[in-house]
């Protein structure tokens, strides 16, 4: 019997990156309930909502005749995929709070079978201090990327106020042309400098991920295999409206305003545990949506042929050196948003994510996906810290008509100290950090993220002149 006669599609180069011995990684998506969880409509839920979002969702990644990898429509059984887990009755969020977490921890760490489809649906009925029960769907990253994943959890969901209107997210504005002006030779040396900073950033991409590697701080060991090891989750949660208050203020984008207030952050962690550290060699991985876009399609959109932001994994990835925490940066923290605003800005003028797409599609095809995963984990082990984010919607959601009050996701996988998610929801900016246990010090880390919040804030507002911006 041919065991391929239901094969939907070929599994794309980028899935099979993320489902190989050395890494295996998923997106994990969190639903925080505001009332307790009516798991009544579950199997509904299953079968009705989330199974018919994309084909991958009922089949499995199997090797053809020929040796390429396909997924293949198998059936799926609701026992297999949603899990129910029991904890000891307490009448103590603190303690409900201590089980979840360990749960997290635990199912952070655990594949799931290759035999079956590559997902999973986790829902906690008990409270905790943050929500009255949560959901985890925990989605291989062979399934897609975090946009294409969170836009299927999104299409389950439908607007709390009016489930007639479709959900909206906060604008982009696009980035800056570098397209010449009609009669105008303006554009010219802005795209020599463009150019050579494409160049210049992707030669030294390419050293940082297969020669250089970040100095050995109280934020990356160093050691081998921390894929493997424990790992802690927390979150910190932001006023998005102080945010866009400090925006305006700078002149910047919410973009530099968190990406500052990470990296501050990162070095007043780093200073308290080792004061040595405040001037290492760090950087971060950010990862990026190569999409042209600047919202969610629905899941229709995105399996058409033609789909601008079509389903699957289209990212990439960008280093960025972490400012180090000299004397006029502690004085002034401003500095620290003012250069990421800087470095962002130039690295949206740049072909640097392109050319990198570029050269891992040519190792694909010389080396094998194999090759390209031993690539892109040299990457992440060579650096510091991953960062990445999505948007969120700006009204209140509801599953089945039960509010959402929360909303957050990480990723695991890669063999970094520290992973941090950044989602906005309703008018809350949520940092989401995923510690290597043992190694960080989460509570410690958490102070300092939040203390750089407060001292970059406070010096936003007591500026004297408005909208000045050093970038």
């Amino acid at each position: 019997m041919d065991n391929f006669e239901h094969v939907t599609e070929p599994v794309s180069p980028t899935g099979r990156y993320f489902n190989t011995p050395l890494i295996c990684s998923y997106v994990f998506g969190f639903l925080e309930a505001e009332i307790p969880i009516d798991d009544s409509q579950d199997l509904c839920l299953f079968k009705d909502v989330f199974l018919p979002i994309n084909p991958r969702f009922s089949s499995i990644m199997e090797r053809d005749k020929d040796g390429t990898m396909k997924w293949r429509k198998v059936e799926v059984r609701a026992e297999d995929h949603m899990k129910f887990p029991i904890f000891p009755e307490s009448e103590s969020l603190e303690v409900y709070d201590k089980y979840f977490d360990e749960y997290v921890s635990k199912i952070l760490m655990e594949r799931t079978p290759q035999d079956k489809s590559l997902w999973e649906i986790h829902v906690i009925k008990y409270p905790t201090s943050n929500a009255a029960g949560t959901l985890i769907f925990k989605l291989h990253h062979a399934l897609g990327d975090g946009y294409s994943l969170v836009g299927a959890l999104l299409s389950c969901l439908q607007r709390a106020d009016d489930p007639s209107l479709p959900l909206s997210f906060p604008s982009r504005k696009p980035s800056q042309s570098l397209a010449p002006k009609k009669g105008s030779f303006k554009w010219f040396p802005s795209t020599i400098l463009s150019v050579f900073n494409s160049f210049s950033d992707f030669g030294w991409s390419i050293v940082k991920s297969s020669v250089i590697e970040d100095d050995k701080t109280p934020i990356r060991s160093g050691d081998e295999g921390l894929e493997f090891q424990p790992c802690v989750l927390s979150n910190i949660s932001f006023s998005l409206d102080e945010i866009k208050m400090i925006k305006s203020k700078l002149g910047v984008t919410i973009n530099d305003v968190i990406t500052g207030v990470i990296f501050y952050g990162i070095r007043l962690y780093m200073q308290e545990i080792d004061n040595k550290a405040r001037t290492a060699n760090s950087t971060g991985l950010v990862l990026l949506n190569t999409r042209n876009i600047g919202s969610y399609q629905s899941v229709q959109d995105m399996m058409k042929p033609d789909s601008k932001s079509p389903w699957g994994n289209h990212i990439s990835f960008l280093h960025v050196p972490i400012p180090k925490l000299s004397q006029a940066s502690s004085s002034n923290p401003l500095e620290f948003v003012w250069k990421a605003q800087k470095f962002i800005k130039r690295k949206r003028n740049s072909f640097t994510v392109f050319l990198i797409e570029w050269v891992l599609d040519m190792e694909l095809k010389l080396r094998g996906h194999e090759a390209v995963a031993k690539h892109i984990y040299g990457t992440i082990r060579n650096s510091s810290v991953v960062i990445s984010n999505l948007i969120g919607p700006v009204e209140p959601m509801a599953l089945a008509n039960q509010p959402v009050k929360g909303l957050y996701f990480t990723m695991t996988g890669g063999p970094e100290s520290i992973n941090i998610a950044v989602m906005s929801y309703k008018r809350t900016l949520r940092l989401t950090l995923k510690t290597h246990k043992g190694f960080i010090d989460e509570k410690k880390f958490k102070s300092s993220i939040v203390k750089a919040f407060e001292v970059i804030s406070k010096a936003a507002m007591d500026m004297d002149i408005p909208n000045k911006s050093k970038g």
